[in-house]
């Protein structure tokens, strides 16, 4: 029997293991190959317009101080360009810079070259309208519902049109333009919108290359145009134009034909004369953020200045944009001698009961509107 302690362990297969490095090396350089060529084909694809077909204007926004790469985000988000990346290379290549904030009116037809041109050259210090357009504020419309209806309708964005609503500068230039309007609106606190209840409803043509602040001037200028009639006897009234206008906001709301609206008024008064909390839905869906919305007794709980479940008075402001007809109601009421300082409506019928009790009222939603 032989001794084969001394015999030599065989070789590793040195021959297999090249094959498979060489084999891995392959493949990796073929990935990287292939990732390159779709590298390629991106930023190839990425230089062209958006889409040339697209000739829809898009109102972008670049900040003061924006980077070459914000700027490209911003394009890409807003669906100007393929990639922000790209376009931050892409001018970064060409030595394209300087560009300057403002507004500006692109198009997803539009080239990179282009686009870069447009953004050198400066666009406006506020949002502007391209092509024509209309917007429609309706009675009883609030700010939020009207800046809607501002981006349905027009090249502005909602939010382009709130950004204006609180515009402080922008304020104080309306303020001097219709001081009797507008000087208790600006002093008012807590207030949401300056201007809400002062957009009158109406319906307002936007031509090319309006500013969304032209658009607001006009509406103001509006409310100021209709209301100019009745400033003396609003001022006779002792309350002062918020006030005035907050009523005349709830009104709006509440109010179905223009007697009762007259006797709506006349019960928001009598109750504001002894202090009494106007109790109003419409005031508190505007305190939560919504405009229709069955009611739970933690919304009516809720701690907004708006609530005036809550809080007696007349709150910060108005709710919502009045008709002339719910300022005229405010400055006719009727029935105030009656006492009443309660009112529920049927919604099937539209007729409105009055009580000048509250056991009176709760015999009156029994009822009345539970059969609504």
């Amino acid at each position: 029997m032989s001794d084969n302690s001394n015999q030599r362990a065989p070789k590793p297969n040195r021959s297999l293991g090249r094959k498979i490095i060489i084999s891995v090396i392959s493949i990796l350089v073929l990935l990287a190959v292939a990732i390159g060529l779709l590298g390629y084909h991106y930023f190839q694809e990425a230089l062209k317009p958006m889409n040339p077909q697209n000739t829809n204007v898009t109102q972008v926004h670049i900040p003061l101080g924006a980077s070459n790469k914000q700027i490209g985000s911003i394009l890409q988000n807003k669906k100007i360009v393929r990639s922000g990346m790209v376009f931050d290379y892409y001018v970064k290549s060409n030595n394209m810079s300087d560009f300057r904030a403002g507004y500006y009116q692109l198009k997803p037809s539009m080239a990179l070259k282009t686009i870069a041109k447009r953004l050198q050259r400066g666009g406006s210090d506020q949002p502007i309208q391209s092509t024509k357009g209309k917007v429609l504020v309706r009675e009883g419309a609030n700010i939020d519902q009207i800046a809607t209806q501002v981006q349905a309708t027009t090249d502005f964005s909602k939010q382009d049109f709130i950004n204006v609503m609180k515009d402080k500068a922008f304020m104080a230039r309306l303020r001097a333009a219709y001081p009797e309007l507008l000087t208790s609106a600006m002093k008012a606190k807590d207030v949401r919108y300056r201007l809400e209840g002062y957009l009158y409803p109406a319906t307002y043509e936007v031509k090319k290359n309006t500013s969304l602040k032209s658009l607001v001037n006009q509406m103001v200028a509006k409310t100021n145009q209709m209301m100019t009639p009745y400033y003396k006897q609003i001022k006779k009234s002792k309350m002062t134009m918020q006030e005035f206008m907050t009523l005349a906001s709830l009104i709006e709301r509440e109010g179905v034909n223009q007697t009762d609206r007259r006797k709506m008024a006349g019960v928001l008064l009598n109750r504001i004369d002894i202090s009494m909390p106007l109790q109003s839905d419409v005031a508190v869906l505007y305190a939560i953020h919504r405009n229709n919305k069955a009611l739970t007794t933690k919304d009516l709980q809720n701690d907004s200045p708006y609530n005036l479940y809550k809080y007696a008075g007349y709150g910060p402001g108005p709710f919502d944009s009045p008709s002339i007809s719910s300022v005229k109601a405010v400055l006719h009421p009727l029935a105030r001698s009656k006492n009443y300082l309660y009112f529920v409506a049927n919604t099937k019928t539209k007729k409105v009961y009055y009580s000048q009790t509250y056991e009176q009222h709760q015999q009156q939603i029994d009822k009345h509107a539970s059969n609504n």
